[in-house]
């Protein structure tokens, strides 16, 4: 029975794979004619006659003739006279009709059938030029070279020409033998949600898989496709919108970009992806469209390296009208964070740069920045500016060690109070607040759900679990929280406010300095001896008496400069800015997390905007607390993709994104008070 089992599973699968093996050969055998100029294949042909051509051209003929004879099927037939490729044999037959039956959907594109069309005709011109005849020969002598794009021009892609007949045959292919196929990775996420009748061109070989470059026009959202979520039309947003209350709707994008010093630097992350695609020229250009297709009124990025932000993107971002804030990283980091706003949307009331190293403090010790703005709204002409409410927006980039969680939350808290400082308003209240970056943690991790539902308990936490990053629990060694996280003198309270802004409980009470204190060490007050001190021989029954160096009592001085007596919790920090996601972090119609990040081929959520909602009263699930839209309301998001998804598409980065990041954007609305409709 084991035999049989094995009979029909070992042979189909052996049988595809052999026919995977033969259409990849002739891919790679067909391109070496689509990236050829006539003058090329010229030369080499000029060559076999004996002819003189250049060393390098010399030496690429050689190493085809050598490395191609193993390759090649002692079945081929030459090639006929007039035609641009080679005939198959069987075996390869099958092999083309494979792939191409797995990658009928590129049919419909258009551009890619003018692009292939154009090469055919090249190619045509080539068959009948008088060296036709020696072309011919030397065609099936090559063996299949790997095709390699040239930087600075557009990748390659495969575009299968398709009859009826051959579309009419996919049924039979089975849908695991179409995701099994490489070819399809690249493509398999192209849903083009409308249907595009194509008539088959004319090819003069049909099963003949061409190559041609990606076309720059193909925008990068028509590939890896995202849908967006109108959240607009729910009915717990329905309740809190009446019809007459208008809104003033904008959209907030965050995106890390992948800085090109952390590339070079990290290359080995990015083993898997072709070095052209990791081109800063490559890349640049795919970011912008990218940008420049969601539209964000905001936009917060990180890892921006800071020679491309003056000399390319800030210039860029101006023509899309954007006003710009950037923050590089301190030390000797060469990138950090910007934050732009469309100016016909936005004005300006306050920029704060948040630089999160302190000499001297273990804790912070890093060179992290953040960025938090206030913005005002603008309304059309003859609208008070007062009738809508100030926006807060944060943009940061916490620390990615996962062993340091003690770093990511004092990084965290140091944000959290200029925050609370930016958009306190002069009640006492906060403005509504959005908060952006790459947390480098995951969701339902400690930092997470400190942000989310504002306190945290970590006496005795190790620090890799802050994130959720890595699990470390089995090394022997594990750095431990301890009480207090920072030290006094950081000037940050357990409610992550500055001291000198926080409101104090007790508002006689003051800390004073040690010298301030020591003055009263030997007062007449400490020397006497209080009447409820139980006597003890030897412990309570010494009087103490001035030493005869102190000096006699004198007039007290006061302290120059008393602090505010602010009592530490025992390992609690708390924040008051009632923050939950524009994203649920997990894909119900898949049945997957989210993922907004790769790293070595493993997907992640590290990246969150987060925004001010107002919690609901006694509302908890699962260690969460529950939100309801306040002034803030969410309208929309594009929806992030799974993790498998993103395999499919080669990882992160790949031909179409080109960060091993992907960007959020969600869509907001700001209650305008005093404008009703009606």
């Amino acid at each position: 029975m084991i035999g049989t089992v094995l009979c029909y599973v070992l042979l189909p699968a052996a049988r595809l794979l052999r026919a995977l093996r033969d259409a990849f050969f002739t891919c790679r055998k067909n391109v070496l004619l689509a990236k050829s100029t006539s003058t090329q294949i010229e030369d080499v042909f000029a060559a076999a006659r004996g002819r003189s051509v250049p060393e390098e051209q010399e030496a690429l003929l050689q190493q085809w003739l050598e490395e191609g004879a193993g390759n090649l099927a002692a079945s081929e037939s030459p090639p006929e006279v007039g035609k641009a490729s080679v005939t198959l044999t069987s075996d390869w037959l099958e092999g083309s009709e494979l792939l191409m039956t797995s990658l009928s959907d590129l049919n419909t594109s258009p551009e890619v059938s003018q692009c292939a069309g154009q090469q055919l005709t090249d190619l045509q011109a080539l068959a009948s030029s008088e060296l036709q005849e020696h072309a011919a020969t030397e065609l099936t002598k090559l063996p299949a070279e790997e095709p390699v794009a040239v930087a600075g021009s557009a990748p390659w892609a495969a575009v299968v020409p398709q009859t009826d007949h051959q579309i009419a045959g996919c049924a039979t292919v089975s849908a695991d033998v179409q995701n099994d196929d490489p070819a399809v990775l690249a493509w398999s996420l192209a849903c083009d949600t409308e249907t595009v009748p194509t008539d088959p061109p004319a090819w003069p070989l049909q099963a003949t898989v061409q190559f041609c470059p990606l076309p720059t026009e193909v925008p990068y959202h028509e590939i890896l496709w995202r849908d967006w979520e109108d959240l607009s039309v729910q009915p717990c947003v329905l309740e809190q919108v009446s019809e007459n209350t208008p809104l003033f709707e904008f959209r907030v994008m965050s995106y890390n970009i992948l800085a090109q010093d952390l590339v070079e630097q990290g290359i080995d992350l990015y083993l898997h992806c072709h070095p052209d695609i990791l081109n800063w020229n490559y890349r640049l250009p795919n970011l912008l469209q990218e940008i420049q297709h969601w539209d964000p009124d905001v936009l917060c990025l990180q890892e921006v390296q800071e020679n491309h932000y003056w000399e390319q993107l800030e210039p860029a971002f101006k023509e899309m009208g954007f006003a710009c804030f950037y923050k590089r990283r301190t030390g000797t980091k060469t990138d950090g964070c910007a934050v732009c706003y469309k100016h016909c949307r936005f004005q300006l009331i306050s920029f704060s740069p948040v630089e999160y190293f302190r000499p001297g403090l273990d804790v912070l010790n890093r060179d992290n920045v953040g960025l938090v703005l206030l913005l005002q709204p603008l309304l059309p002409e003859g609208c008070d500016l007062k009738a809508v409410s100030p926006l807060c927006v944060a943009n940061t980039h916490v620390l990615f060690n996962p062993r340091r969680g003690d770093i990511k939350l004092a990084q965290m808290a140091l944000l959290l109070a200029e925050i609370d400082k930016i958009a306190r308003t002069t009640e006492g209240s906060y403005y509504p607040v959005i908060l952006c970056g790459d947390l480098n943690s995951v969701p339902d991790s400690p930092l997470y759900k400190f942000i989310r539902n504002g306190e945290l308990s970590y006496q005795g936490m190790p620090a890799w679990k802050v994130s959720g990053q890595e699990d470390f629990s089995q090394q022997f060694y594990q750095r431990k929280l301890l009480a207090p996280l920072w030290p006094s003198s950081l000037g940050v309270t357990d409610n992550c406010q500055y001291v000198a802004l926080c409101q104090l409980e007790k508002s006689g009470r003051r800390k004073y300095s040690r010298d301030f204190l020591l003055q009263f060490r030997f007062c007449d007050a400490a020397c006497e001896r209080p009447p409820q001190l139980v006597l003890l021989e030897g412990v309570t029954d010494a009087t103490p008496d001035h030493p005869a160096h102190w000096p006699k009592p004198a007039a007290l001085v006061k302290d120059p400069d008393p602090q505010p007596f602010v009592p530490r919790s025992s390992g609690v920090i708390q924040h008051g800015l009632n923050l939950t996601s524009v994203y649920s972090h997990f894909l119900p119609q898949r049945g997957r997390p989210e993922v907004t990040t790769m790293p070595m081929g493993l997907g992640a959520t590290v990246d969150y905007i987060f925004y001010s909602a107002k919690p609901v009263e006694n509302g908890s699930r699962g260690g969460r607390r529950l939100y309801q839209d306040g002034a803030l309301k969410l309208l929309g998001r594009l929806s992030l993709l799974s993790e498998d998804v993103l395999l499919m598409a080669g990882g992160l980065p790949n031909t179409f994104c080109s960060s091993d990041h992907l960007c959020l954007l969600a869509s907001f609305g700001l209650e305008i008070s005093g404008l009703r409709e009606g």
